[in-house]
């Protein structure tokens, strides 16, 4: 039996107001229309597509090297988080959850990449949104929106 795919809606959709790509969750406005009436494959699908962007985005930023530390930080602070992603989509939820009041990354088996030696942390998580989002909307229009205009 396989295991449910969870909705990726972090309840900050902004595909009423027009966006193609939301916000929040990072999915296309008919993804999160037809989410209830998506197959467990379809589903998947969109689910390996924002785990593979997020950790591309994380680790761009942050490198894991002590996932157990990681894991065992995010359960102690009660952070909301998906253990069957992996260990870079459980840093976004960290930096969502508290960015301003973490200390130092070590503490959570975490460790700044080069470019981002100086950044904060509240930086680092706005950059990783900014930057997640940019992903989705540029493979929306590339893959997606090219599709629509045909229609």
């Amino acid at each position: 039996m396989f295991k449910p795919v969870k909705t990726p809606c972090v309840g900050i959709c902004s595909t009423g107001i027009g966006d193609s790509v939301c916000r929040g969750c990072k999915r296309f406005t008919h993804e999160v229309i037809n989410w209830n009436a998506y197959s467990h494959e379809q589903r998947r699908a969109i689910a390996q597509r924002l785990e593979q962007f997020l950790t591309q985005v994380v680790s761009n930023k942050l490198q894991v090297f002590d996932e157990a530390l990681l894991r065992e930080q995010v359960e102690l602070q009660r952070v909301r988080y998906n253990p069957d992603l992996n260990a870079y989509c459980w840093v976004n939820d960290l930096l969502r959850a508290g960015a301003s009041q973490m200390g130092d990354p070590a503490q959570y088996g975490l460790r700044r990449q080069r470019e981002w030696a100086s950044a904060s942390l509240v930086d680092i998580k706005t950059a990783i949104d900014q930057d997640y989002y940019i992903l989705s909307c540029a493979h929306y229009e590339r893959y997606i929106a090219p599709g629509e205009l045909l229609i």
